[in-house]
């Protein structure tokens, strides 16, 4: 029970960044362990009937693929209630965390979407992330968030906790971020202190002050109260941009030398190749075929525009697209950084109350140039969900090109899809998130049956 020391062989990876083993036939998630290896790990859980949770304290037969973690003070040499979190897979040699990575993706597929399908997932072109040390995963993390507790001793939280661990290292962050940490230091009163190193700036860290702050979504950083239905519009075009006024809180990242203006604590892509990798990865999806630079297109879940700018810069000045985006501020952002594009818009609405009015009010000809649309979405952790999925199969665009931070959430929309008439034709993963359980992919659909016939 609760504290018992376990002997255990590990037999698989499960999603969340735990391996999987049994112990009298319960099943056991067991943290920083790898497939096939043999360890002794101290039960931490065992509240649930069908299975316990347990921290591995000692590897008994050790996996080939074992390495020094790369976060000594994560390392399983140090007790289980003082290692820092955040860096779950950096005892794993990298080929084999992608190799995990990969299973996840595809295990999750075959059971949510009923696709049996091989994935691979890539690494970053190190091209595309000066700076960052490809061979250990380490140093591309250009935002961290530090924690700090009521003796204001600052770090991160330990690993699934919420209990602020000391340490004197980030080695997954950018150096220029290590370097302005203060991690020694003492910061009674703040709730938090957030270090940001923005591409095209200097690197801040910005305290937060321990009064009740807004809290926003871990993975997009959006509050979720844009308005309903279409919402406010922010116009592209160069002569039609507003500019938003420039200060201490808005930065500037460089996503292969065109600049993107974003608010320093709003969402961006943590690892430095992560933004132009994506960027390309979803130039690669569109199928040019099926691509209608006229068509109503869409960039769901925009942000400040980063994809709807990778389909501009594709398909060139002339195409349409309209970004949709909860956030009222990387709205306004989004209508500056597509400026070079003369049918870019950006909206400020949910993307289901937006799409629901667009169900309801759209008539024969915008229904015509939906039907010849690209629809690109980025949702958060949770995935689109069934509402967005509906009314994107009522819309029955040419394509949809799904980008996903959640290997789970992408498997059961794309079975969503796929009871509605799409079908998954290509997905890529990609490891940007080195040295955690964290996957990006980038799928496709598209429609089969009498939705492609229209």
């Amino acid at each position: 029970m609760l504290g018992d020391l376990l002997d255990l062989d590990v037999e698989r990876i499960a999603h969340g960044g735990v391996a999987v083993a049994r112990h009298e036939g319960r099943v056991v998630f067991v943290a920083d362990a790898i497939p096939g290896e043999r360890v002794r790990a101290r039960v931490t859980d065992a509240s649930k009937p069908a299975f316990w949770r347990a921290d591995t304290v000692e590897v008994l037969d050790a996996s080939p693929d074992r390495r020094e973690h790369v976060w000594a003070e994560a390392s399983v040499y140090r007790d289980p209630e003082r290692r820092a979190g955040g860096a779950e897979f950096g005892h794993i040699a990298l080929e084999r965390q992608r190799a995990l990575k990969a299973e996840v993706l595809g295990d999750a597929l075959r059971r949510m979407a009923g696709i049996d399908r091989e994935v691979a997932v890539s690494a970053v072109d190190p091209a595309l992330a000066p700076g960052v040390d490809a061979d250990r995963g380490t140093g591309w993390r250009t935002r961290v968030r530090l924690h700090v507790d009521d003796d204001g001793v600052v770090g991160p939280y330990a690993a699934r906790s919420r209990r602020v661990v000391p340490v004197t290292t980030l080695p997954l962050a950018v150096r220029e971020l290590e370097a302005i940490a203060g991690l020694d230091a003492r910061r009674p009163g703040l709730e938090a202190i957030d270090l940001v190193a923005p591409s095209g700036g200097e690197p801040a860290a910005v305290a937060i002050d321990r009064s009740p702050v807004e809290r926003r979504d871990a993975r997009r950083g959006r509050r979720g109260t844009g308005g309903g239905g279409r919402g406010r519009t922010q116009r592209g075009g160069a002569d039609r941009a507003q500019r938003v006024p420039r200060d201490e809180t808005v930065v500037e990242e460089l996503v292969e030398g065109r600049p993107f203006v974003v608010d320093r604590g709003g969402f961006w892509q943590v690892h430095r190749g992560a933004a132009a990798t994506l960027s390309r990865a979803v130039q690669h999806a569109v199928d040019a075929e099926r691509f209608d630079p006229r068509a109503a297109n869409l960039d769901l879940y925009g942000g400040v525009g980063l994809l709807a700018a990778a389909l501009g810069t594709r398909f060139g000045e002339t195409v349409r697209v309209t970004s949709v985006e909860s956030e009222p501020r990387a709205t306004l952002h989004a209508g500056e950084n597509l400026a070079d594009w003369v049918g870019a818009l950006a909206v400020t609405a949910r993307v289901d109350r937006y799409l629901d009015e667009l169900v309801a009010t759209a008539g024969a000809e915008e229904r015509a140039r939906l039907r010849d649309a690209t629809v690109v979405l980025d949702p958060p952790r949770a995935g689109a969900g069934r509402a967005v999925v509906d009314r994107l199969v009522e819309l029955a665009p040419r394509q949809l090109v799904y980008v996903a931070c959640d290997p789970v959430a992408l498997a059961r929309d794309v079975g969503l899809f796929r009871e509605r008439g799409y079908e998954l034709e290509h997905l890529e993963g990609f490891d940007l998130f080195p040295n955690t359980h964290h996957v990006e992919a980038v799928a496709r659909l598209t429609p089969t049956g009498s939705i492609a016939r229209g």
